[in-house]
């Protein structure tokens, strides 16, 4: 039985699904101004792994997950660059692509983003207007946040305890001190979208309701984020979005935990953060997801070189079990199956789902995992072995693996002499006109790592 621990209850609860065998699931994406730290990179390899064992547990799961591409951040950074707006959100969106995608984290079925969604964002502020839970003022719309009785029920923030000025920006054109704007009145030359209330552009937290709306209708089964998101962004979401509908907006409120360094969370505003481009540079980005999986999700997880050299070593030995059990089912002989040896390999099956199902616990699912490989090894090492057990170990490997999305499989290096006879079969694709075999061969050899330099003495390569 899986049980997923709600924010919103702030305990665990068995995970049932609006509908029977589907999941419907937002996770709130980046505000794209910048490359992400390898704080921002710990929610989607999280919520990565999340649906993928839902996806494993035979769940068909709708997954989908946001870009917020205007903003005042990006409006700043295009400013500072000289730039468009939609320049520089679109080059940091190919950005989190490639360094999510190096991270293993497959697409989302949509990726929505904030200026493809304008018209559903301007009638939902309408609407909410229309049942007097907004109002305008010099050309900003506000959300009336004492009307929604259940604010706070997220986070836990009592409105009569927030402070004017304090977490809530003051503006003597609110009604009330603790209202939050839905819509904006633009700036002289900024970007800006005609509106009942003038041109201007949306309010962050009104972006993710009206996205979800949308995309996957009143209510969700999951909607996960960073625990920083909670308040207010979280908090406000469910007041504008259940305001309108009068229905629950997600049964289930995941948030991860942050990732320090010395013990104090990571972020751009304090200065102490490091890009995930540049870690996967220093590091194998299999090493980096696996380190991130190696802690509960709810649990901060501290970032050092330390740690992430001995999550090296840990994954090479994962990697090693698996190779040796490779290397003895190439040999081995059909003994007919070992009941004793299938029945243990179930069972760590089974205590792998039995630890995912609690809370999606991967730290302890890889403990199972090094539990398994002690397992392998002794098997492997045995005199005589059975192509059936052998197997089965593998199987397991590949199942568990595919569910962390982690590589354990190492696929052998090409040899130089396949290496330049590749090239060679490309030279004449090139030659016949056949560019399509030409930039397959060119791809594959990328894939193996080895980058090719068309020059006029020919074609160079090396290894990446």
């Amino acid at each position: 039985m899986l049980r997923i621990y709600n924010s919103l209850t702030n305990r665990k609860e068995e995970f049932k699904p609006m509908e029977p065998g589907k999941v419907k699931m937002y996770f709130c994406g980046p505000t794209v101004y910048n490359y992400i730290h390898i704080g921002n990179a710990r929610p989607p390899i999280v919520y990565d792994m999340v649906r993928r064992y839902l996806v494993y547990r035979g769940y068909d799961v709708t997954f989908i997950s946001n870009f917020t591409d205007v903003d005042d951040k990006i409006i700043r950074a295009a400013q500072e660059l000289g730039e468009e707006v939609f320049e520089v959100a679109e080059r940091f969106i190919e950005a989190y692509h490639a360094d999510t995608e190096a991270l293993n984290v497959q697409k989302a079925d949509m990726h929505p983003r904030v200026t493809e969604t304008m018209d559903d964002i301007i009638d939902f502020i309408k609407q909410l207007e229309e049942k007097g839970f907004a109002y305008e003022a010099g050309g900003d719309v506000y959300f009336r946040t004492r009307k929604f009785d259940d604010y706070g029920k997220l986070s836990g923030q009592s409105l009569n305890e927030l402070q004017s000025g304090a977490r809530i920006g003051v503006d003597e054109r609110k009604e009330d001190p603790v209202d939050f704007v839905l819509w904006k009145a633009a700036k002289p030359e900024e970007i800006s979208w005609e509106s009942p209330w003038g041109h201007g552009r949306p309010g962050w937290h009104i972006e993710c309701s009206a996205m979800i709306k949308k995309n996957l209708g009143d209510t969700i089964d999951i909607h996960a984020g960073g625990k920083d998101l909670t308040f207010p962004h979280h908090e406000n979401e469910i007041a504008q979005s259940e305001s309108l509908t009068g229905r629950k907006l997600a049964n289930y409120w995941m948030h991860n935990g942050f990732v320090n360094i010395n013990n104090e969370k990571m972020s751009k505003s304090l200065g102490n953060f490091v890009l995930a481009h540049d870690i996967i540079q220093q590091y194998p980005a299999e090493v980096v997801r696996y380190f991130m999986l190696t802690t509960h999700y709810r649990t901060p997880i501290n970032f050092s070189d330390e740690l992430l050299v001995s999550a090296t070593t840990s994954l090479e030995r994962l990697r090693n079990a698996v190779t040796n059990l490779k290397h003895r089912l190439n040999e081995s002989v059909d003994l007919g199956e070992k009941e004793q040896w299938l029945e243990k390999i179930e069972t760590y099956k089974q205590r792998f789902i039995t630890e995912m199902d609690d809370d999606f616990n991967s730290a302890n699912a890889i403990s199972v995992l090094f539990d398994l490989t002690k397992e392998a090894n002794v098997y492997a090492n045995e005199a005589q072995t059975s192509k059936a057990v052998l197997s089965a170990f593998l199987q397991l490997f590949e199942e568990i693996s595919d569910v962390l999305g982690i590589q354990l499989h190492q696929e052998q290096a090409l040899l130089d002499e396949e290496i330049d006879a590749l090239i060679e079969e490309r030279n004449e694709a090139r030659k016949a006109r056949n560019f399509a075999r030409a930039d397959e061969i060119r791809d594959t050899l990328k894939e193996k790592k080895i980058l090719l330099e068309d020059t006029a003495q020919g074609v160079r390569w090396k290894r990446g």
